[in-house]
């Protein structure tokens, strides 16, 4: 049986890497930089953002049970702030070379995954409500394998 991709990529201590290596590369664009420095920001994002993405990818559901997050709550958190194309573009750019920088296997299959992953994702999240909060309140966490998004 193949194995999931959050098993392929090494499981939670590569997506902690993948987490940190991403949160820094944001840091260091001149256009992603201001989102990822507020102050407000939660001190343990890397951390929340890691157990996400490895949630997301088939690992164990430890963002929903240990952080108590859900699709909504990072739905509205990215709403209402107008077209964010350009920042989705670069987001995704810096999550593709973050692999890199976290050592992730370079599996053509896998890259690719993780690519189609990161578009559909930031469809959902981050270009899905440009002018409005109004987000559904039932939204859950997707699971993404080799061949897409999961039915839930």
């Amino acid at each position: 049986m193949r194995p999931t991709l959050y098993e392929f990529a090494g499981g939670d201590e590569a997506f902690l890497k993948l987490a940190a290596a991403h949160h820094a590369r944001c840091l260091a664009d001149p256009e992603l930089n201001h989102p990822f420095s507020h102050p407000d920001q939660n001190p343990q994002h890397v951390e929340r953002l890691a157990a996400y993405w490895a949630q997301v990818m088939g690992g164990p559901p430890a963002y929903t049970r240990d952080w108590g997050g859900d699709q909504a709550f990072l739905v509205h958190m990215h709403a209402g702030n107008g077209d964010l194309s350009d920042l989705a573009r670069r987001f995704t750019d810096c999550f593709m070379l973050a692999a890199d920088d976290a050592g992730l296997p370079a599996d053509p299959e896998f890259r690719a995954a993780l690519r189609a992953y990161m578009g559909w994702a930031v469809g959902d999240i981050a270009l899905s409500h440009p002018h409005d909060t109004e987000i559904p309140a039932d939204l859950t966490v997707p699971g993404w394998s080799w061949d897409g998004l999961v039915p839930a």
